[in-house]
């Protein structure tokens, strides 16, 4: 006979009565329903801790209620701001790539490149068969060395060569109407007629029909912001790569102070240097020493001495067209900082 015992080894136990509260002799009882768990919903609880700090809000604003509204005002202003530098900034890229669609309208918009060639002085001789003479140039106390003529039409010839070698790349000469006794004629265009007279050193063919200039910079780094947006202007977009050709001894202005004023990037900056002629180098590097101690600490050469050399590299008072044909780097022709400009740029 099979005897089973009172407790067996089984560990399931058989739910005789239900917990609660249970009166057997009147069969009434009250059974405790288990506790529901917490709702585990993120926004149930998201929006009671929204409803507490209004609640918060609401409390602070009837005992503190200046407070409260200046603090709201503050907060305010500052979300407009941040709203509408975001917008300056996607207003500008977008006006770019807008005004970038139609490049046909744009008489160089295959050329991606700029080779630029800084001027040093104005030629004023009635023939061009002196280009290397020293009396055929408009000369500062400074620049009147013997030899120093040859280094012009080197920094031409070079700027030439240097095209001649990049089908994409658009030539410019830059140098405004500098010199008062020169009369209105510009280094710009004394550049461009000398290469001209020199049938672009056998490269008319090629260089010619892309070479033109760019005639208000007053000073080297005019050169390089004024040639980047006559650029925009003739191709409908920035250049890719710059090359600037000027003496040697100005790297170091040009692709470090000028080019990081600029922010545009070193890896598509290049520079081509020339040596000044013998007897004018040791007095070269003295002033070099010190426009570039200037442009240190003034790299966009707006106030003091800078300011005042460009007033009087304008003697005929012309009025300088940029930044209109370059719209999306306006804030680079405004700002007046020590440190690099912090706007929205093309190429940054």
């Amino acid at each position: 006979m099979n005897i089973h015992p009172y407790m067996s080894n089984s560990s399931k136990l058989f739910p005789a009565y239900p917990r609660g509260d249970f009166d057997l002799e009147s069969g009434s009882g009250t059974f405790r329903r288990p506790r529901k768990a917490r709702s585990s919903n993120p926004c149930s609880y998201l929006g009671k801790m929204l409803k507490s700090i209004g609640g918060r809000l609401q409390y602070y604003y009837k005992i503190h209620t200046l407070l409260f509204f200046t603090v709201s005002l503050c907060f305010g202003v500052v979300v407009l701001m941040i709203l509408s530098m975001y917008e300056f900034r996607y207003r500008n890229l977008t006006d770019y790539r807008r005004l970038n669609v139609d490049l046909a309208n744009y008489p160089f918009a295959t050329l991606e490149n700029l080779v630029m060639v800084a001027g040093h002085s104005v030629y004023t001789s009635n023939s061009c068969g002196k280009v290397d003479k020293e009396d055929s140039w408009f000369l500062e106390s400074y620049q009147k060395h013997p030899g120093q003529a040859a280094t012009f039409v080197t920094h031409i010839k070079e700027g030439v060569q240097i095209a001649a070698k990049d089908d994409a790349a658009l030539l410019l000469f830059s140098g405004g109407e500098t010199r008062k006794d020169a009369g209105p004629r510009s280094e710009a265009q004394s550049y461009w007629a000398v290469a001209e007279s020199k049938g672009w050193f056998d490269h008319e063919a090629s260089v010619r029909k892309r070479a033109l200039t760019e005639e208000h910079a007053r000073d080297s780094f005019e050169n390089l912001l004024f040639s980047v947006c006559r650029f925009r202007e003739l191709t409908g977009k920035y250049p890719a790569n710059i090359t600037v050709v000027g003496y040697d001894f100005k790297e170091e202005r040009f692709a470090g102070l000028h080019r990081t004023a600029l922010r545009f990037p070193e890896t598509r900056f290049f520079y081509r240097g020339t040596p000044a002629s013998s007897t004018s180098i040791e007095a070269a590097l003295v002033g070099e020493g010190l426009v570039r101690q200037q442009f240190q600490e003034d790299p966009y050469g707006c106030r003091g001495s800078l300011q005042r050399k460009r007033l009087g590299r304008d003697p005929f008072h012309r009025s300088i067209p940029y930044p209109n044909g370059c719209p999306e780097i306006e804030g680079l022709f405004h700002y007046c900082g020590t440190a690099p400009y912090d706007g929205p740029l093309p190429w940054a």
